[in-house]
């Protein structure tokens, strides 16, 4: 049987992707510092000496620009949530890391995850709202399966409540990992602001309060038991 044939980058794809590479490594200094609102071509033209045109060639839009800034901040959240779950954690210390984690990298690139969500729609997809099967294309549904996927497991492993519909316990926590994120953005001293018996919260200390709460839910003795719509009365399981 012949072998597969093996096709080398040409020179020309080579620099292609080199320069695309630059623009987006200028793109994201730019947009880490003054966010969505600063960057625009003619400013990115300006950080790496090209001339708007030339930029027009690898990106035909801003928009198209800010969409690939958000697909890598999903990508590198995914990256840092691989790194800590780390198969030789424990299980309850796996989940409670990928939640803190979570919460951690948005609150260190608020530029960037403010931008993640600051639209339904994407140039890329050229749709207004995410309906599933866009939604799943994106880095940002691949973190959210990242999420579904780990309260499966610890439903296989029997340490979550078995009759949790995981994704709609995967949306509250990511609901729940979202709104502190947010908090710590808008209010970074957000923790500090009722200080407890022992003094004064860290941001640390109360993201993990936060995320050992999370972890807590999930093994609540009793769930919803209608969602979304009916009655919603507690069921025990």
């Amino acid at each position: 049987m012949s072998q597969p044939l093996e096709f080398e980058t040409s020179p020309a794809e080579r620099r292609r992707q080199k320069v695309r590479g630059a623009i987006l490594e200028a793109a994201e200094r730019v947009f880490s510092v003054e966010g969505e609102a600063g960057l625009s071509i003619r400013r990115l033209a300006e950080e790496i000496d090209y001339s708007p045109s030339a930029i027009y060639k690898y990106f035909g839009s801003k928009e198209e620009l800010v969409d690939e800034l958000k697909e890598a901040f999903f990508s590198r959240l995914m990256e840092s949530v691989d790194h800590a779950v780390i198969e030789s954690l424990a299980f309850d210390d796996r989940v409670k890391m990928c939640f803190k984690t979570y919460i951690r990298v948005a609150a260190e690139r608020p530029h960037h995850y403010l931008a993640a969500f600051s639209s339904l729609g994407t140039a890329r997809s050229g749709t207004q709202g995410e309906d599933w099967a866009n939604f799943q294309d994106m880095k940002k549904g691949q973190a959210f399966n990242m999420v579904a996927s780990l309260v499966q497991e610890g439903q296989q492993k029997g340490v979550f409540c078995p009759d949790m519909d995981p994704f709609q316990a995967a949306k509250s926590l990511w609901a729940s990992m979202h709104g502190l994120a947010l908090l710590l953005i808008h209010m970074p001293r957000f923790p500090e602001l009722m200080p407890n018996a022992h003094g004064v919260v860290s941001t640390d200390a109360f993201t993990d309060f936060h995320a050992e709460l999370m972890a807590r839910s999930l093994r609540a003795a009793t769930v919803v038991s209608t969602f979304p719509s009916g009655k919603n009365e507690p069921t025990d399981v």
